[in-house]
């Protein structure tokens, strides 16, 4: 007798100040469910909505072990479809039917796909600062705890200037001011320093976060090749995905793409014609685990690695869905992480955000000297306790970080 959905179940929770969601499929086996990350932090609300008033009627009976269907029939339900909003709803829900086959099958989700090719996962770290000095302090933390590539940002994205500049016009509204020359120039600096420094101890990488004109871009692009880095990541905003083309030809540096990618349209042209060299892709808004095994797969094809999404707001269940596709990927570049680090064994001493993290969810994935290692429980591996999730109610405040304007107070892409 086929297992079915029996229930769907939303659950927000905020342990460390960050929207997260998890869906709970319940099915007609008792005692069996599994989850899935639907989280989209500045709209989860809206995702919920979706979820309770037309996913969970449409799917509550269907047969779980059919994924493909299901995922078919929840996109094109809409007939309107694509975007965050539906594709966190769907991925929340695929996660969990995936999950829930791991469960039923007695094998974690990386043997379902296919098997492991290594046994551990890559991963890179942010190193943030507000000077050189808090740089540099941020970057021998990482070291020490064994991160082999370093992330390197000084004063943010895009610099980070803060509410009206000086040059601005009277009366600009308040925002995150940006100088985009001014940005260039001190990144510059900052790599020049790193590399005199660390040498080529670490490797590097820089994210530009889209907050440059694409002209502006090809000029960075070319001046950061002289620092050997990994890659440069969202140099050219997604409305100008055609910039690619010239950038491409106008350096040899790596370019990563891809965490606001909703969908094949956004990803099929830059990768078929080799303008980029790793996908960033964050799973959960593309859909979850159907369709981004058909994107690495159809990566691996013109030679793109993979270096999905993983920042802090997405939730565990998702940065263990990136380990166990990770693990069995033979185009994996490298994973971004958000985890613990170092040895495990100082979890327990933890105390604020990252304690009640770690108290709400179980069964992370462990960080040791650079790799992350998925557990060996059947499914993604990664539990929530219902009871602790409750204390750390989602807020839904006013995003500010994203009202990101250039110096003369016009919007500019965050």
């Amino acid at each position: 007798m086929a297992i079915t959905i029996k229930n769907i179940k939303v659950i927000n929770t905020a342990p460390e100040g960050i929207n997260l969601q998890v869906i709970k499929v319940e099915t007609s086996e008792p005692g069996l469910y599994g989850l899935g990350c639907s989280t989209f932090a500045y709209r989860y609300s809206a995702v919920e909505v979706l979820i309770e008033k037309y996913i969970k009627p449409l799917v509550v009976g269907l047969d779980v072990s059919n994924i493909q269907q299901i995922w078919d029939l929840m996109f094109f339900n809409s007939y309107w479809r694509g975007g965050a909003i539906s594709n966190c709803a769907i991925s929340g829900v695929d996660m969990a039917l995936w999950d829930i086959k791991g469960k039923i099958a007695n094998l974690p989700l990386y043997s379902l796909l296919g098997g492991k090719v290594r046994s551990g996962v890559p991963v890179y770290r942010h190193a943030n600062g507000t000077n050189m000095e808090e740089l540099f302090e941020n970057i021998e933390k990482y070291k020490s705890f064994g991160v082999k590539t370093i992330r390197c940002q000084l004063n943010g994205y895009g610099g980070e200037f803060g509410n009206p500049l000086s040059c601005s016009p009277k009366g600009s509204p308040k925002g995150v001011y940006l100088n985009s020359k001014e940005y260039i120039y001190k990144t510059l600096d900052m790599f020049d320093k790193v590399r005199a420094k660390f040498g080529n101890t670490i490797s590097l990488v820089h994210d530009v976060h889209e907050r440059l004109e694409p002209q502006e871009a090809v000029m960075l692009a070319k001046s950061l090749e002289q620092f050997d880095l990994k890659f440069l990541e969202d140099a050219i905003p997604l409305e100008q995905l055609d910039w690619f083309k010239r950038l491409r030809t106008q350096t040899s540096i790596p370019l990563a793409e891809g965490e606001l990618f909703n969908g094949v349209n956004d990803w099929k042209y830059l990768i078929s014609n080799h303008l980029i060299d790793f996908l960033r892709v964050h799973i959960s808004q593309i859909g979850g685990i159907t369709p981004a095994i058909k994107l690495k797969n159809f990566a691996e094809i013109y030679g793109v690695k993979i270096a999905w999404h993983g920042p802090g707001d997405l939730s565990p269940v998702g940065h263990a869905v990136n380990v166990h596709i990770d693990l069995c990927s033979n185009n994996l570049g490298i994973q971004e992480w958000s985890g613990i680090e170092p040895p495990n064994s100082v979890i327990q001493k933890l105390s604020g955000p990252r304690g009640a993290l770690l108290n709400v969810f179980h069964g992370l994935p462990k960080y040791d000297d650079g790799y992350v290692y998925s557990n060996d429980k059947p499914g993604i591996g990664v539990d929530i306790d219902e009871s602790e999730a409750k204390k750390y109610p989602c807020k839904s405040d006013i995003t500010e970080w994203t009202q990101t304007r250039r110096f003369d107070g016009t919007i500019q892409t965050p």
